[in-house]
């Protein structure tokens, strides 16, 4: 027999418009995202052109290997983003981890290597209890059982209490989180293939504080899943 329950409608997440069956987009609306397409082979910066490295990759290569990310940060995902992170709208959180995992799973299938596990950008205590979720590990919790990848919760610690990012320059983020970070056991660290997982990327300086500490305890690749990338100012 089959049941009713599986011949329920689906809908579009963001037009509600009738969708595939197990999908959260339809074909319109998933085909409008702001795909990131010309990009840096290593940290994922918008360009013109693909397979080019960026000129600050080329003068100051990152302690990270590679940036796998779908999307410019840009309309819809920058709003969308914006709902989960600061409105606690976790659906539209679960959404953007569900095509996230989507075009992992693709890359893996291109060769880009699997990690051994995933790590999400640890939160401040402080912060932590304002926002009431770490938007980062909530990510990584949703991946990892379809992509098949342990998520590490406890094994990145934020220490010191920082400012936020947002209203910093590139080289205020780069000293706003000096000493930040640190690992409780980095043991587990030795020789692994790990994968930082944030939502967005704009300068980098997250993503090289945790990449520069992972590799000083025996990381032996540090790649960062992200859900966004941001271009240049001005791009």
């Amino acid at each position: 027999m089959v049941y009713n329950w599986l011949k329920l409608e689906q809908f579009c997440q963001l037009c509600d418009e009738r969708c595939e069956a197990g999908q959260s987009l339809c074909g319109p609306c998933e085909a409008e995202l702001p795909w990131l397409g010309g990009q840096c082979t290593i940290c994922a910066l918008p360009l013109p052109a693909t397979g080019a490295i960026c000129g600050q990759c080329l003068k100051h290569p990152p302690a990270f290997d590679h940036v796998a990310v779908p999307w410019r940060f840009a309309f819809p995902v920058d709003s969308l983003v914006t709902r989960f992170k600061h409105q606690s709208r976790w659906p539209f959180g679960r959404l953007l981890a569900e095509q996230l995992a989507r075009y992992l799973q693709h890359r893996f299938d291109e060769g880009l290597p699997r990690p051994n596990m995933l790590l999400p950008v640890p939160l401040a205590r402080k912060r932590l209890r304002q926002r009431g979720f770490n938007q980062a590990q909530m990510l990584a919790n949703w991946l990892s059982p379809v992509l098949d990848i342990p998520v590490q919760r406890e094994l990145l610690q934020r220490i010191h209490e920082t400012p936020s990012q947002q209203a910093l320059d590139a080289a205020s983020r780069r000293q706003n989180l000096r000493q930040a970070f640190a690992l409780t056991n980095e043991l587990q660290i030795v020789g692994r293939h790990v994968a930082v997982i944030d939502d967005v990327l704009t300068t980098g300086a997250t993503a090289e504080a945790l990449a520069r500490l992972l590799k000083r305890a025996g990381a032996e690749r540090v790649d960062i899943y992200c859900l966004a990338r941001t271009p240049r100012p001005g791009d």
